[in-house]
């Protein structure tokens, strides 16, 4: 009976400490840097700042550490990937609307939408008109909001945003129409450097042969609680440890980057997974 009362005592400490740790986490930013170089780019390259998975979370007022995060790297343009909102019970615009117009105020700032986004545009009944809302303000601020189109960005980069079939976040492993990216926004260029925001990381492959020469990516959260040597444990399609969850991924001469993300919802928890601002700078090849 003692054995029993300790081991409940110890499993409370446990999961008290755990969650201590997780609401510390949440609020932890992270800065994390990245390079590529690439023949494709002449000239000076580019540096972006990349944010996704906002979920309204707020790192101060009004976003005033995240924003002061960003003014830091003194970026080229800023790449938001989607689900900056939650389309979950009353959605609330303003964190997203606030950060993405103060934003756009200093630098180029290109959104592309998550899964959430697409939800409220889907669901015309519920959140018709709160999408319309939150696309015409952006717009309305300067945003450019790449919903399966492109724009280039100077001579030597094209940015891309593509809204993923519903069909793609559905649990388990679900395929990614053939010919989809190319019916979508056309043929990769062959010599811009292609910038590609979809929001999820799970189609790497296709993303790659497409011709994305990086691809940004979100959804997977980090996989929510991440453990040495295995990563993230669950994805919100109930994929368990999948290896592409977080991270730089290379195939070919192709990248793509995985955020973490920088909230949550649903799923409020964070272990070994603090919030993330991704910055990657885009080089040309250094030849000796």
């Amino acid at each position: 009976m003692n054995t029993i009362i300790g081991m409940t005592a110890a499993a409370a400490v446990a999961g008290s400490a755990c969650l201590l740790r997780s609401e510390y986490e949440k609020d932890e930013l992270s800065v994390e840097r990245y390079e590529i170089r690439s023949p494709k780019v002449k000239n000076a390259g580019k540096t972006f700042v990349f944010l996704t998975d906002l979920h309204d979370k707020e790192f101060g007022d009004r976003n005033r550490r995240l924003l002061a995060a960003i003014r830091g790297e003194r970026p080229d343009a800023v790449l938001a990937g989607g689900d900056m909102v939650v389309a979950k019970g009353d959605t609330d615009l303003r964190p997203a609307l606030s950060l993405l117009t103060t934003l756009a105020k200093e630098f180029p700032v290109f959104c592309a939408n998550g899964n959430h986004e697409q939800r409220m545009r889907r669901v015309t009944q519920t959140y018709g008109l709160l999408y319309r809302e939150y696309r015409l303000k952006l717009k309305a601020e300067g945003v450019v909001y790449l919903a399966d189109s492109f724009l280039d960005f100077g001579e030597e980069f094209r940015i891309c945003g593509m809204d993923l079939p519903a069909l793609c976040y559905r649990k388990g492993t679900p395929k990614l129409p053939a010919g989809f990216i190319e019916r979508t926004l056309g043929p990769a260029p062959d010599k811009q450097f292609v910038v590609l925001l979809a929001h999820s990381p799970m189609f790497f492959e296709e993303y790659a042969a497409w011709g994305a020469d990086l691809t940004l990516a979100g959804h997977f959260h980090g996989g929510t609680i991440r453990l040495p040597f295995l990563g993230g444990v669950m994805t919100p399609q109930y994929q368990f440890f999948y290896p592409w969850c977080e991270g730089f991924f290379e195939k070919r001469g192709r990248y793509m980057l995985a955020g973490r993300g920088l909230g949550t919802h649903s799923i409020n928890i964070r272990l070994n997974n603090k919030p993330q601002l991704i910055v990657v700078r885009v080089e040309k090849e250094t030849r000796f």
